[in-house]
């Protein structure tokens, strides 16, 4: 092989929201890597092939690091960055990368002087992120280090279903707002303030889900820990193997469209509802697109809540641990344990670091019409002295619950039993079913703290949380 004179290629595929009988003029668009506009050389141009754009990959070879290599007797480009080698071929719509054979939307094409290259494919494959400001044509690039652009973007049909009247909220003129974004048992949930115009489908090369909230941007209270400085973030994933990540952005300002992205590991049905604001893209799908419904089938269905996330961290530890870490770990640990019973549907309000508002974790274990609502949280007072575990109430219909469930936290925690107690709390006064808010133990105490952060401490306590759950629900 030949190898060129510098470092570097950059190879995505990237399908525009542009119409099927026409294209963008070619050199149209610009190119910005990391808030920084890219030159391009001589007569190189950015085209738009077919609804792809498309780039000279010497364009941007010394920005990114990557190793390439082109032989002219195969016509063959070779990309390589760390553990990643892609091969791609001129005139084929398959790429090899890593020896695994995976399509693309577009071919790279031979010109005069260079090989251009549609932008998507490679930026998923080597970990950067595109996104596309249709208004301004400009395509922004970023690396991992610096943001987390999510520019999914085109047209195509999937087998999801569009939200049906009361969802063209692009006419009302009001901006309807995102509170909050969550993933738990293979579900996508999307707590909306207003009525947005839904569209979703489907994209292959990789496959993903891509939901566009038009005429919405994201509220105050979303949490700026959830957003970057480009308004885009992601949520971790683990658990799901029909999922590798889920991706959010502030995709377009105009109209204002909050685009969210499920990245999929194999191509997947799914099924769009919403019911009054709850947005939830549900992968339980046979391939009839038929969605199983939390509580189908006489399954009871229970809401795990993570206290806090994002900017709201809770209390701080004696020793600077953050309460929001531990109430994650706690949900996770619990939806895990409960998700191997087949009687129970499991969902978790928060499955990573980010941020809902008290009435919408109620409002979607009210719309899931949940059977048991359990918040987790860890408590903190002024004295250094106060140890032990509490279990709260709001309502007489949840008072036996609390019962069952303080039995099992004493018994697992090893602290102290405060009881059970009356607590005015939003999350378990507003829900519609029993619900309690459990206190696992102080983080103003050394002990305590040491214990709560400690991994066989959360395995033994979540086990009896679920254990508490069960027999609450009848289904040991």
């Amino acid at each position: 092989m030949k190898k060129f004179g510098f470092m570097a290629v950059l190879l995505f595929v990237f399908i525009l929201a542009f119409p099927h009988n026409g294209q963008a003029a070619a050199g149209s668009a610009k190119i910005v890597l990391d808030d920084k506009e890219i030159s391009l050389s001589g007569n190189a141009k950015v085209e738009n092939v077919n609804g792809n754009i498309m780039i000279p990959f010497r364009a941007v070879g010394e920005n990114l690091g990557f190793d390439v290599a082109w032989e002219q007797k195969t016509r063959t480009v070779t990309i390589q960055k760390d553990s990643t080698a892609i091969k791609l071929v001129v005139g084929q719509k398959t790429a090899d990368v890593n020896g695994k054979k995976v399509a693309m939307n577009v071919a790279p094409i031979l010109r005069t002087d260079t090989v251009i290259v549609p932008i998507r494919f490679v930026s998923e494959q080597m970990g950067l992120t595109v996104n596309w400001d249709n208004q301004k044509k400009i395509v922004y690039l970023y690396t991992q280090n610096n943001g987390n652009g999510n520019g999914d973007a085109g047209t195509g049909a999937g087998n999801g279903t569009n939200p049906g009247a009361g969802d063209n909220g692009s006419n009302s003129g009001s901006v309807a707002k995102v509170d909050g974004i969550s993933f738990s048992d293979n579900r996508l949930m999307v707590a909306v303030t207003g009525k947005p115009k839904v569209n979703d489908f489907k994209m292959s090369g990789p496959d993903r889900i891509v939901i566009d909230f038009e005429n919405a941007d994201f509220s105050d209270t979303f949490g700026s820990s959830s957003l970057d400085q480009h308004k885009t973030g992601s949520l971790d994933v683990s658990g799901y193997p029909d999922v590798s990540k889920v991706r959010y952005s502030l995709f377009n300002d105009n109209p204002s469209t909050v685009r969210i992205v499920i990245d999929l590991n194999d191509a997947k049905s799914y099924k769009l509802t919403n019911d009054n604001g709850l947005y939830i893209v549900d992968l339980n799908t046979s391939d009839s697109g038929t969605p199983s419904k939390p509580g189908a089938s006489g399954k009871k269905v229970v809401v795990i809540d993570a206290g806090h996330g994002a900017h709201d961290p809770g209390t701080t530890g004696i020793t600077g641990k953050k309460e929001k870490d531990f109430n994650l770990a706690m949900a996770l640990k619990v939806g895990k344990v409960l998700q191997q019973d087949p009687n129970i549907d499991v969902v978790l309000t928060r499955s990573d670091d980010t941020f809902l508002e008290l009435k919408d974790r109620a409002k979607i274990a009210n719309d899931l019409k949940a059977d048991v609502f359990v918040s987790i949280h860890g408590n903190s007072a002024g004295s250094s002295a106060a140890s032990g575990s509490e279990t709260y109430y709001q309502r007489d219909a949840s008072k036996s619950l609390a019962n069952v469930l303080n039995k099992y936290l004493a018994k697992t925690t090893g602290l102290p039993d405060r009881g059970v107690r009356y607590g005015n709390f939003h999350v378990i006064r507003e829900t519609k079913m029993p619900a309690v808010l459990l206190e696992v133990g102080y983080l103003s105490n050394k002990n305590d703290e040491a214990a709560l952060f400690s991994e066989s401490f959360q395995q033994r306590v979540a086990q009896g949380i679920a254990d508490g759950i069960k027999e609450y629900l009848g289904v040991n």
